[in-house]
C-alpha cells in the first residue's frame, strides 16, 4: 500500500514549513462538506463571525466539533490524514489536537490575518502539523504560508481576529508581526491554486493567513491539527485558544490521550 506522503514532500514540508498534498483527501469532499454545512446550522460554543458592522459577506469559523459532527469523525479516524501527519513530522504517532472549519462566503473582503498558531496554543514541541483542506476550488483565496518561518528563532506575538487586539500582553517572548507583502525579497510566500481535497499541510509555527474571498463561490475549509511524540503542554501569558477548559495538565505533560486522542501509531 504506498503512503500518503512521498519523501520528497516530507524534505519541502521540514525545509519550508508547509507543503502542498494534491488529492490528499480527494476521497472526503462530500464528506467534509456534509460536515461543514452541519457545523453552521448546528455551531458549538467557539462559532466566531469575523466581520466588523458594515464589512461584506460572512467569515465564519469554528472549532473543536469533531466529537459532535460525525462526519468530522470519521475523517479524524478514518481519513490518511493522521497517517500523513505521522510522516510528515517524522513522528511514531499522530496524537488529534483539534478540527477547525473556515468560510469566506462570496463577496467577502475580509482578510484572514498573517499570524501562526502556535502563539495561540498551549502546546510546545517541534513535532506538529495542520492540514488546510478546501472542499471548494480556490485561486486567490487560498492558503498563503511564509516559507521557513517555522524556524523563527521567536513566536509572533499574537492578536484576535476581529478586534485585531494583541491576545497577550507585549514580552520578548514575542516578535512583531512582519508584513510579508511588502518585503518580498525577505519572505517567500507560498501559495497554491487548489481544488477540492488538496490539502495544504503547515508547522504550527509557519506565519499564514489568506485573502479575502472576491469571487462568487464559496470557500470553504476544513483544518484538522495534530501533534507528535515530542507534544508536551505548556501555559502562555493568558487565555489560550482554544481553552479547553478543566483540562487539569501541567507543564511539561504530554497532552491527555482521553482528550486529544492518539489516532495513529507505527
Amino acid at each position: 500500500m504506498l503512503e500518503p506522503v512521498s519523501p520528497e514532500q516530507v524534505r519541502a514540508y521540514q525545509k519550508d514549513g508547509a507543503v502542498l498534498l494534491p488529492g490528499l483527501f480527494a476521497d472526503w469532499v462530500e464528506t467534509l462538506r456534509t460536515g461543514i454545512e452541519r457545523n453552521m446550522r448546528e455551531p458549538g460554543p467557539y462559532a466566531a463571525e469575523n466581520l466588523n458592522p458594515g464589512e461584506s459577506g460572512r467569515f465564519f469559523d469554528d472549532y473543536c466539533n469533531w466529537r459532535r459532527i460525525p462526519e468530522f469523525t470519521d475523517v479524524v479516524h478514518r481519513s490518511p490524514a493522521a497517517e500523513a501527519a505521522a510522516i510528515l513530522m517524522q513522528s511514531r504517532t499522530a496524537q488529534l489536537f483539534h478540527d477547525h472549519v473556515l468560510v469566506k462566503e462570496p463577496g467577502t473582503a475580509k482578510p484572514t490575518p498573517w499570524h501562526q498558531d502556535a502563539p495561540y496554543y498551549f502546546v510546545d514541541g517541534n513535532q506538529s502539523v495542520s492540514f488546510w483542506v478546501p472542499v471548494d476550488p480556490v485561486q486567490d483565496a487560498t492558503l498563503r504560508c511564509v516559507a521557513g518561518s517555522h524556524r523563527w528563532p521567536k513566536l509572533v506575538l499574537p492578536v484576535r481576529w476581529l478586534s485585531e487586539e494583541k491576545f497577550y500582553a507585549e514580552s520578548d517572548a514575542y516578535m512583531a508581526l512582519p508584513d510579508p507583502d511588502a518585503e518580498p525579497d525577505r519572505h517567500r510566500v507560498l501559495e497554491w491554486k487548489m481544488q477540492p481535497g488538496d490539502a495544504v499541510a503547515f508547522h504550527y509555527r509557519t506565519l499564514h493567513g489568506a485573502r479575502g474571498n472576491f469571487t462568487t463561490e464559496r470557500r470553504r475549509a476544513f483544518s484538522l491539527r495534530f501533534v507528535g511524540d515530542d507534544a508536551v503542554y505548556a501555559t502562555r501569558p493568558g487565555r489560550t485558544s482554544p481553552p479547553f477548559p478543566g483540562h487539569d495538565m501541567q507543564p511539561g505533560q504530554r497532552l491527555r490521550e482521553d482528550w486529544f486522542p492518539v489516532v495513529w501509531r507505527q
